[in-house]
């Protein structure tokens, strides 16, 4: 190929940013003045209100400047109260900036793989293999490329021949290279990965502009986030929390002028007064925070290298309450591999593994070349199948595989098949033959020692039985116990038989197991737990799970799964790891736990204001209200200012927590719940009160009231 079809290098993801880095600051400083748009304010009703305060304040200041002796506070002091209310605005501005900026930095890492990039296009499957150069962008889908070592893939697509090993750090930040190959569940390839060795002919899945990279950069820098069921909700009561205490604010000012009437002492309360109580008493801290959490929450999804399609798979992870797990790769390390050959009474060891090798000459599963390998090293190598052999693919429906040879030098036509034992029995059965009952009780054996049994069979005579060997993941029974005291359950599905999922869910401890299971079983089992009020996750990566994932509440992926599962699905692994699911539920769960641990905190922490600005702005009128001011503050416009200082830097202080996320933890609800009522409950009822002290002890030394 000539150096005009050689593809521009990569760029790979860059280091995951910290917290605070300086990259994402100071866009997120500058986002937080644009963010002082009007349109983009009212987007966030609790903080509107603020806006509106801020705006009041300021032009209440300069009415002061101007006629200093038609206000009730002087200039300075309403100038402290305006800049105080602005912060407010401003770092909740800051906090969503902050957490859509590691969002955005996340996506420019992967928008660096967006090159224009040469591929090998075949011009015609009618001319043979003649490939012709072609841009990316002018690929649409259905077309077939050709992807030399040291090429970019040009668009996600499935391996339709050849294998390779693929470097796909710039999208997983793995730098192992991995293995796609036709058919099996490696062949799914995604644009933007380098081929590290050998070839690959790759369909293209994707029109230009549809690829997995545009989808991911897409999300991020789209249309803005919608807010989820949960968000919302939480919104409207923030909106109706505000609107009660807009409402006796508002009542203030004529029961000030009629006390100090009455009285005939003290002084009418101000405007900036009241809207200081106002802001202080709204619950601006989760009400600044809640859109920084919900964008967090997506971003520490990308962080896990999964990638959801919106905010409400996220939190709906958080909700779930039932896990289906498939069992090979997730439960079990996935690479069963054959070790014995069991022959039926009147067959031999020899016969089982001639017959179990040709039934998988066109088995490329592991399973397959396993059993085609341990004959091999057993000495009963099968002759090649001719070449007019017609292979029997499996399905998931048959669950069986085989092959069917041709009359040849007067042995007649042969049908040669392996699989599940009562697939292969119910087979032989319908041909009018039978599995002899020594090969059953060896099958159960097997099956109870927690192996795989796949029957062998040449037309309607079981020859014998292949005995397949997996192991259970170290530590998964100590995850799903973790699973089980949060009141999450776990179902494991598999295609063994009942009792070889029976063992394996003994041993993994699972809460219950799905055995010979087909697609529409598994649609099924999720349709009859959502028929019970619960909520429903399970990851999948073949075609044949597609139903199952779009019925889910929350589907996952897997990126070396098939184009029909990424698009069932609402959340795609990038690192095709079955077991992330666990994770994925702790991070949905951590969202929900961030975002009641910061309402809480916010509610709570309005008690001490109370106890601020109360008597401050009545205790010339009331001095018996002098009593509340428990904290000793220096004088009313210490405490009113004091009160304000506090409610907008505790947004600061806790936006590392909001982005961050508080700490999964595998308790209950009710004892998880005593957990934040202790924590965020108590701790907001006391931190307000030594944070409004010192802030006046400070004014006050530096004689600033």
């Amino acid at each position: 190929m000539n150096d005009s079809m050689k593809s521009l290098p990569a760029e790979k993801a860059g280091p995951q940013l910290a917290l605070m880095d300086r990259r994402l600051m100071l866009p997120a400083l500058r986002d937080a003045f644009a963010k002082l748009d009007p349109r983009v304010q009212w987007r966030n009703p609790v903080m509107f209100v603020v806006y509106i305060g801020s705006m009041l304040t300021s032009l209440l200041w300069l009415h002061a400047l101007q006629a200093p002796a038609d206000v009730a506070s002087p200039p300075w002091f309403i100038l402290a109260v305006a800049v105080w209310l602005w912060f407010t605005v401003l770092f909740a501005n800051f906090a969503e900036a902050l957490a859509e900026g590691r969002s955005k930095a996340q996506a420019a890492s992967l928008r660096g793989l967006k090159k224009s990039t040469w591929a090998k296009k075949l011009k015609s499957p009618r001319h043979g293999a003649d490939w012709l150069p072609e841009q990316a962008e002018n690929l649409r889908k259905g077309d077939v490329v050709l992807v030399d070592a040291g090429d970019l893939i040009p668009l996600d697509g499935e391996v339709i021949e050849g294998v390779a090993s693929v470097d796909e750090s710039a999208i997983t930040g793995e730098s192992a290279p991995v293995v796609r190959e036709s058919g099996g569940d490696f062949s799914s390839v995604t644009g933007g990965t380098r081929v590290l060795s050998d070839w690959l002919v790759v369909r293209i899945t994707v029109n230009p502009g549809e690829s997995f990279l545009d989808r991911m950069i897409g999300m991020v820098e789209g249309a803005e986030r919608k807010k989820t069921p949960n968000e919302i909700a939480l919104t409207i009561l923030l909106v109706a929390l505000t609107i009660v205490f807009l409402g006796v604010t508002a009542t203030l000012l004529p029961y000030s002028l009629f006390s100090v009437q009455a009285a005939g002492t003290g002084t009418v309360v101000s405007l900036t007064a009241l809207v200081a109580l106002l802001v202080c008493l709204i619950p601006t801290t989760i009400g600044g925070l809640l859109s920084a959490v919900g964008v967090a929450g997506m971003s520490r999804m990308m962080q896990a290298n999964v990638i959801a399609t919106s905010g409400r798979a996220v939190e709906a992870a958080g909700d779930v309450d039932v896990l289906l797990l498939d069992k090979t790769g997730t439960i079990t390390h996935g690479n069963r591999q054959a070790a014995a050959f069991v022959a039926a009474p009147g067959s031999t060891e020899h016969a089982v593994a001639v017959t179990a090798s040709l039934a998988s000459a066109a088995d490329e599963t592991p399973e397959g070349r396993s059993i085609v390998a341990l004959a091999s090293r057993r000495g009963f190598a099968a002759p090649a199948a001719p070449a007019d052999a017609v292979p029997v693919p499996f399905t998931a429906q048959t669950r069986m595989s085989g092959l069917d040879l041709p009359a040849a030098n007067g042995v007649g036509a042969r049908s040669l098949r392996k699989g599940a034992v009562d697939a292969v029995r119910r087979h032989v059965e319908s041909l009018g033959g039978d599995m002899p009952a020594d090969l059953l009780r060896a099958a159960d054996e097997i099956a109870r020692r927690g192996g795989t049994p796949l029957a062998v069979a040449e037309g309607r005579t079981v020859v014998g039985v292949v005995e397949l060997k997996d192991i259970v993941k170290t530590g998964i029974k100590e995850r799903f116990g973790e699973l089980r005291r949060m009141g999450i359950r776990t179902v494991m599905i598999t295609g063994d038989n009942k009792l070889t999922a029976a063992a394996i869910a003994a041993e993994a401890g699972v809460d219950d197991f799905l055995a010979e299971a087909t697609p529409e079983d598994k649609l099924r089992l999720i349709r009859q737990y959502q028929s019970e009020g619960r909520l429903v996750a399970m990851t999948g990566d073949g075609t044949n799970d597609a139903p199952a994932l779009a019925q889910a509440d929350v589907a996952v992926a897997m990126n070396s799964g098939t184009q029909a599962a990424k698009e069932a699905g609402n959340m795609v692994d990038l690192d095709s790891n079955p077991t992330k699911l666990l994770e994925i539920v702790e991070t949905g769960k951590a969202l929900l736990m961030t975002r009641g641990s910061l309402t809480t905190f916010s509610i709570a922490n309005d008690v001490a204001k109370y106890f601020a600005i109360i008597p401050a702005i009545f205790v010339s009128t009331y001095p018996q209200l002098g009593a509340l001011n428990v904290m000793g503050l220096g004088s009313p416009s210490s405490a009113i200012l004091s009160a304000v200082i506090f409610n907008a830097l505790i947004i600061v202080v806790l936006i590392p927590l909001a982005l961050k996320g508080v700490a999964y933890r595998a308790v209950g609800a009710a004892a998880l719940l005593r957990r934040n009522l202790l924590i965020y409950g108590l701790g907001g009822l006391i931190v307000p009160f030594i944070g409004i002290k010192a802030i006046d002890l400070v004014l006050v030394a530096f004689g600033l009231v």
